[in-house]
């Protein structure tokens, strides 16, 4: 076997720590500039780092707006589409990779084209039927045109196709029904493919802003994405409130990531593409 030469080895190190240092550049700033006044940001002057760091801005985040309630309107609609996507997905994954039907093929084909259509091409449709169920201004209005997940599905059933049909069947054998067999089997195996697929569907959720936009007006069902344009004056911005604001909107998205990093990258590792 041909030896890999050192040098090779120390750039692509090199290469590496320069672009996670570039990506994680303008997510340093945003974190010191919520530690900045509005003059100091505005003025372009000064440190990298804050000279006389405060809290203002974070104050004002939790004074000048209900924060605390979109956080919780953002927590309860991000956690329902997780647990209902990854529900939907296991569900009509198992059922495409090892159950047999007519017509199979083509609805699946149809389930990965949905896949290949922007939002904004079905936004207005979507609307429309939202309008007419009565749902502007509820937080059914961004859970329930979510809950279904096409590359969720196209998952499930990648990963699942890897599980021996032998373990199945004797299984069955066993007596274990449909319901028991998705539990007791399949569930545990395919944990690490539940995990990514939730981090995603979560930041997803969590970071969506064009949607909840649109049907949400009322200030006391906004979602936390839409606090950015709330923060955001006629002829002033203040960038130390919008800055604090991103901070904290974040935040969660990171703690859920530190917590589920193992299953996440397990479960992109093992993820079978065929």
């Amino acid at each position: 076997m041909q030896r890999k030469s050192p040098w090779l080895d120390s750039i692509v190190l090199v290469f590496l720590i320069v672009t996670a240092v570039a990506m994680m550049i303008p997510y340093l700033w945003m974190v010191v500039s919520s530690f900045k006044s509005n003059m100091d940001i505005m003025s372009g002057q000064g440190s990298f780092f804050p000279n006389h760091p405060t809290l203002e801005g974070y104050f004002t985040v939790f004074e000048d707006a209900p924060f605390v309630k979109w956080m919780w309107n953002s927590a309860i609609s991000a956690v329902i589409i997780t647990i209902i996507t990854l529900f939907t997905s296991a569900l009509a994954g198992y059922v495409f990779a090892k159950h047999q039907f007519k017509g199979k093929r083509i609805l699946f084909i149809l389930i990965l084209a949905t896949m290949m259509i922007p939002f904004q091409v079905i936004m207005i449709p979507t609307y429309l039927i939202t309008a007419r169920l009565g749902l502007i201004d509820h937080l059914a209005a961004i859970i329930l045109p979510n809950l279904v997940s096409s590359y969720g599905v196209f998952l499930a059933k990648q990963f699942i196709e890897d599980i021996p049909q032998d373990l199945l069947d004797a299984a069955r054998i066993d007596g274990a029904g449909e319901l028991r067999l998705m539990i007791r089997i399949i569930a545990p195996l395919i944990l690490p493919m539940l995990s990514a697929l939730g981090i995603f569907t979560f930041m997803n959720a969590w970071n969506n802003y064009l949607w909840p936009l649109i049907v949400l007006n009322d200030t006391d069902h906004m979602t936390v994405p839409l606090a950015l344009v709330y923060f955001n004056g006629t002829h002033v911005v203040n960038y130390n409130v919008v800055m604090s604001a991103a901070v904290l909107i974040t935040l969660p998205v990171m703690i859920v990531f530190l917590i589920f990093q193992k299953q996440f990258i397990k479960g992109l590792t093992m993820t079978g593409m065929k």
